[in-house]
């Protein structure tokens, strides 16, 4: 009686927290704060219109992150909990920009890591500012490639292809660097407690096990800083303990977001 009484409040748990992830990330995703009110959003990429050539909102406030000599990183200042990050990795002399939000600062850093060789889409819903900081920086947008483009130092590692989430990975070999959008994230709703790399909340009973095809030295995340040490045996532990770390994922969010979590004052 007592086993079954803890399964049921761990499933109303984890359907409390889902719905409450589910409804932040359909919510806010799109949700950009811009220098002024002329910047480009999100919604207007989602609704199809024209971008002027050279041209960026940008945000302000941008946090730099994940800084290890070949890449760099930028967390974008709002949705906060969302922890936004996109970055840009070099290899072989060529600069790759992955899931951008605009930032002036940080798009000018990446300039300097050498010669800008595009920008790379890794998940559906990461529009962000994809498209216009190709257009701004000069170079072609590569959105949910199935193959690298020629020449690229790295390879394309397939996660997801449903009809409402597809989304890839890239692995830098010789750099031993993965770089993910949604599958994997430390933002701290993705974390059960203890962990320092978690599946993303809608994937957690049928995790990405494709990225155990990789042993990284850095994991690159689309939702919070990277992971820089131990970084295979983070990936490894993350994937392989996701369900079984569910009921403690859900428990620690429904104290943290649910109805009756201590709100700031």
């Amino acid at each position: 009686m007592r086993a079954a009484g803890a399964a049921r409040r761990d499933r109303h748990a984890l359907s409390v927290s889902a719905a409450t992830i589910l409804t932040h990330r359909t919510d806010l995703e799109p949700a950009i704060t811009r220098r002024g009110r002329g910047g480009l959003t999100d919604r207007a990429l989602l609704a199809g219109e024209e971008v002027a050539a050279g041209t960026v909102g940008g945000v302000e406030g941008a946090r730099l992150v994940d800084e290890i000599g070949f890449a760099f990183g930028w967390i974008a200042p709002e949705p906060r909990f969302m922890q936004r990050a996109s970055h840009a990795v070099a290899a072989d002399g060529r600069v790759w920009v992955i899931d951008p939000v605009a930032d002036e600062s940080a798009l000018g850093r990446a300039r300097e890591l050498g010669d800008l060789a595009g920008v790379v889409q890794l998940l559906d819903r990461h529009r962000r500012d994809c498209r216009a900081v190709a257009e701004q920086l000069g170079v072609p947008h590569y959105e949910l490639p199935e193959q690298p483009p020629a020449g690229a130092p790295f390879e394309v590692l397939p996660l997801l292809r449903r009809r409402w989430w597809h989304e890839v990975a890239l692995w830098f070999p010789e750099e031993r660097t993965l770089v993910c959008a949604d599958a994997v994230g430390t933002a701290q709703y993705y974390r059960a407690p203890g962990e320092r790399l978690g599946v993303s909340p809608l994937l957690r009973l049928t995790p990405p096990r494709r990225l155990l095809a990789v042993e990284p030295d850095h994991v690159l995340v689309g939702h919070g800083e990277g992971i820089h040490e131990d970084a295979a045996a983070a990936l490894r532990e993350a994937v392989t303990l996701a369900r079984r770390r569910t009921p403690s994922w859900a428990r620690a969010g429904l104290r943290a977001h649910g109805p009756f979590a201590r709100r700031p004052r």
